[in-house]
């Protein structure tokens, strides 16, 4: 029980998160940070695009959220956004701002440019989703805006020196993403609609983009059919690649969209596949480990971290490679008593290191570490 010194304490403290986007991953890892930081007795407000799942999400939780017009991408509104995002930070006040990824990671530290304790979280490193001069720049810029940040948060150690090694040079914490491991322990019972006496089921949630790699889990997809003819596919999510992938799937791969729950997802899954080509520390393999489901991902940023280490022969692969894809998938559909095991001691893993809780109180920590920072009195905001 906190006590009453430490709950007014808490009470002062507003937290502001700046966050595009607002939706998949990032969205679920905001919502579990904002219900736990209400739950401490932190004053919580969100800045976030309206109408997003983040924005319903932890507007029920009890947050006030402030809705922020800003595109995923810089652009000719990036001027517009930062200055509406100054705006808001202005009138909330906050003790803290936390910024999450890299668009509200450029917004917020141009608006404040070190006068409020400013935490940014990169979720993965933009410059990792980019070529050329513009992965230069994004390069760049995370090198410039280190300056104006009072703690990068990572979620991973190997997120971490993919910064170190590209130049960004600041004050690091390393915070392991967490997931609600009883809501995916006790996922209902009731799964999503399927045909009785059907093959094998593996699935995929993220979203439908190049950076999550379903178009390497669809190159690897014959191969698998090769060794388990009846196995099927589901893909759970939407966004911009969903039209093209859907083009070249064939009839075992059912695409079911965005969904409000993925839980009930996982527990019909037999096998969990994320063949990522870039992460910090993706929260789909968490999850599907919490609901007892073995998992096979690409050797990624955080990969190897999230996974028992007796499962890295197993369960990991390297990156946009479908022939080692369809293998590692092709040895545990044929063994149902290994991907059992796999699961069990998966579940075990992720209830022991990787509790939500064990996040937030991470991150609270963070936050009391920057209390009382002095801050630079850099020029001007854009706007007030």
């Amino acid at each position: 029980m906190r006590s009453s010194r430490e709950s007014d304490s808490s009470a002062a403290f507003t937290v502001l998160h700046a966050v595009q986007p607002g939706d998949a991953g990032v969205a679920r890892v905001v919502t579990d940070l904002v219900r736990g930081q209400l739950g401490q007795g932190m004053r919580v407000a969100v800045a976030c695009p309206p109408g997003t799942p983040l924005a319903n999400a932890v507007r029920a939780e009890g947050a006030t959220v402030h809705a922020w017009r800003a595109g995923r991408e810089p652009g000719p509104g990036l001027v517009r956004e930062t200055r509406d995002l100054a705006r808001l930070i202005h009138g909330v006040g906050p003790s803290l701002v936390h910024a999450h990824s890299a668009k509200a990671g450029l917004c917020a530290r141009l608006a404040l440019r070190g006068r409020v304790p400013t935490v940014y979280q990169p979720h993965a490193w933009s410059f990792e989703a980019a070529d050329g001069a513009v992965g230069a720049l994004a390069r760049r810029w995370e090198r410039w805006a280190a300056r104006w940040t009072h703690r990068i948060v990572c979620v991973s150690e190997a997120e971490r020196r993919t910064g170190e090694e590209a130049g960004v040079r600041g004050a690091w914490s390393v915070v392991h993403n967490g997931v609600d491991t009883a809501r995916f322990a006790a996922a209902a019972a009731r799964f999503p609609a399927l045909e009785p006496g059907e093959g094998p089921l593996v699935v995929c949630v993220g979203r439908l983009c190049r950076q999550k790699g379903q178009d390497v889990l669809l190159a690897a997809w014959p191969a698998v059919l090769a060794d388990a003819p009846r196995a099927r596919l589901v893909l759970v999510g939407d966004g911009p690649d969903a039209a093209r992938l859907r083009g070249r799937a064939p009839k075992s791969v059912r695409f079911v969209g965005a969904v409000d729950d993925i839980a009930p997802w996982y527990r019909a899954a037999d096998l969990v596949v994320l063949p990522s080509r870039w992460e910090g520390m993706a929260l789909a393999p968490l999850e599907a480990m919490a609901s007892g489901r073995p998992v096979v991902v690409s050797d990624v940023a955080g990969a190897r971290e999230s996974l028992p280490p007796e499962h890295e022969p197993l369960c990991l692969v390297p990156p946009d490679d479908p022939a080692a894809l369809a293998a590692a998938i092709g040895r545990l559909l044929g063994r149902p008593e290994l991907r059992h095991s796999l699961g069990r001691q998966a579940h075990e893993h992720v209830l022991s290191r990787f509790d939500v809780r064990r996040t937030g109180a991470a991150v609270a920590d963070v936050y009391r570490e920057l209390a009382g920072v002095r801050c630079t009195e850099h020029r001007e905001p854009i706007a007030q």
